[in-house]
């Protein structure tokens, strides 16, 4: 197992390599350092673009099946690791250990599919206008990826867009959110242990990540760029990647809605609202953020909900009975604040929890009585807050739900399908869950419509980001002679 952990004061480049600067990697548990990283910038940017296209080269003309064989691989080694990269994880970021094993298995479960997907990207043959031709289109890798992933999935949104990339025949530059490199870092070590050639999977942290991508998104051999994050840094990279007219996948922030109507079975509804809301202590993009409850039972839904989080665990994220870890910085903590006083201010009645509990712990809060006019119902608070609003008809949801610049993920929970059917068509977001507060899956796109993003992540759809379309005609001699 301790060969995961020795990534310390290293990048990933055509090998392993130091840096004169190094930033400290802290728990958030307890604000110990736990690590140094390499502390990366424009000269090791440039030098990794360098590295990826050389290592493009001859890692498109690769065969589908030897990448998917290394993609194999690379998951059954995740999984072997599994505790240890659960336990880096919970360290460096604070997730409750057994959301981080079950992070891991989601991890390689999208590295699994798209072994698999690397075999079934076809091409087409078409008719011809003419008997002299011959029309068919390939699909061929895009390019070098550059890739930026978030912190509160430090192994999975490494695998969710790098397997892909390398599934296609694309090499991958990652910068890991500096809160979380360890995550990352391990995980490509474990690349290279399958056997992955070296250049085609990088991984360079860094402290201030802005000269380091700045370089890599000005650089035309760089020709996609795939990032999560907040929907601000989203739009910065959009803008400057245009520059070089580069293709982009953004997955950025959301406002979910989670809707209760009267006919909803409360006990199922409570349970998913409790998983959707508080899973890595609320700090998801696709958590609910907002709970509308039918008012025939907002009441009993609010008592069965404040319960249900009254007895969730709040502690240490390396033991198996917690529930509820350390937001994951300072920064994190103060936005929860901010809300929860700016909610009280404005009218807002705390039903259950409403304080930190020292260090970087909040107690899971429930409130009601909550406003369009407060921060927590117009922006993403990213802790374990659930606040709750009554409303009264289908119409009126719609239009509560539909009112924000987001559109990632929504709930429903209802026993009526055609109820069901109507919500998941009315609501402007890219994943609907209907009586699910989970839905991801690695088979499944995951990505949001307006300003929460571009493109899909997952699936079939999750491959054809990292692929170009090229249109060959092919003039014959029709005579045989």
């Amino acid at each position: 197992m301790k060969q995961v952990f020795e990534v310390e004061g290293r990048y990933l480049g055509h090998e392993w390599v130091a840096t004169d600067r190094t930033f400290d990697v802290r728990s958030p548990a307890g604000g110990a350092v736990i690590a140094r990283a390499a502390d990366c910038g424009a000269a090791e940017a440039a030098e990794a673009v360098v590295v990826s296209e050389r290592a493009f080269a001859d890692w498109r003309a690769t065969t589908a099946f030897a990448r998917s064989a290394l993609l194999e691989r690379w998951a059954d080694l995740i999984l072997e690791h599994q505790a240890a990269l659960a336990e880096l994880m919970s360290a460096e970021m604070g997730k409750p250990i057994r959301e981080s094993r079950g992070e891991v298995s989601y991890a390689a479960g999208f590295v699994k599919w798209y072994a698999e997907e690397a075999k079934r990207v076809h091409g087409e043959a078409f008719p011809s206008h003419v008997g002299s031709k011959r029309l068919y289109a390939l699909r061929q890798p895009v390019g070098p990826v550059f890739g930026v992933t978030p912190w509160n999935f430090p192994v999975a949104m490494v695998t969710r867009k790098a397997a892909p990339a390398l599934a296609a025949g694309c090499t991958f530059i990652l910068k890991p959110a500096e809160q979380s490199p360890l995550s990352a870092l391990a995980t490509a070590k474990l690349w290279l242990d399958a056997g992955g050639p070296a250049g085609t999977l990088q991984v360079l942290p860094a402290s201030d990540p802005v000269p380091l991508a700045d370089v890599l998104i000005a650089d035309p051999r760089i020709r996609k760029v795939t990032f999560t994050g907040s929907t601000a840094v989203g739009k910065i990279l959009y803008r400057k990647s245009a520059d070089t007219v580069k293709r982009i996948s953004l997955e950025l922030g959301g406002h979910a809605p989670l809707i209760v109507f009267d006919d909803a079975d409360l006990d199922v509804a409570v349970r998913e609202a409790i998983a959707c809301k508080y899973r890595n202590s609320g700090q998801t993009c696709v958590c609910t953020n907002r709970i509308y409850v039918q008012r025939g039972v907002h009441d009993a839904f609010v008592t069965a909900f404040a319960a249900a989080s009254d007895k969730l665990v709040v502690g240490d994220p390396g033991l198996d009975a917690t529930d509820i870890g350390p937001l994951v910085d300072g920064q994190g903590l103060a936005k929860v604040q901010e809300h929860m006083q700016d909610a009280v201010a404005k009218g807002a009645l705390v039903v259950t929890g409403g304080a930190a509990l020292g260090g970087l712990y909040f107690r899971p809060t429930v409130v009601t009585g909550v406003t369009s006019a407060m921060l927590l119902m117009n922006e993403e608070t990213f802790g374990p807050v659930a606040p709750v609003s009554v409303f009264d008809d289908e119409a009126e949801i719609v239009r509560l739900a539909n009112d924000t610049p987001y559109g990632l993920a929504a709930y429903v929970f209802t026993n009526d399908l055609s109820r069901a059917h109507r919500m998941a068509e009315a609501l402007d977001y890219g994943i609907v869950g209907i009586n699910d507060g989970v839905p991801s899956t690695p088979q499944a796109p995951f990505g949001g419509v307006k300003q929460s993003g571009i493109g899909r992540e997952g699936g079939p759809w999750g491959i054809e980001e990292y692929l170009e379309i090229k249109y060959v005609s092919v003039g014959i001699r029709t005579d045989p002679g």
